[in-house]
């Protein structure tokens, strides 16, 4: 992986720390691991049936709340 061994990704890590705060770090992971599904879905034309998904996923949801 970009010729980086665990001593640097350890060192890469410590730094993201110090900048970003132990309580930011889980949401930028978050949102970076959210942006590559969403990227590697829109390559491969998976994004169609991730909408539907999602649609009946809200329609159950709504459902559920009005009962």
């Amino acid at each position: 992986m970009f010729g980086l061994g665990t001593q640097e990704i350890i060192i890469i890590l410590i730094i993201a720390m110090f900048i970003f705060g132990a309580k930011k770090l889980p949401e930028i992971g978050k949102g970076l691991g959210k942006s590559i599904r969403e990227f590697k879905s829109s390559l491969t034309g998976e994004e169609e049936k991730d909408d539907q998904a999602k649609l009946k996923e809200n329609s159950k949801d709504t459902k559920d709340k009005t009962s």
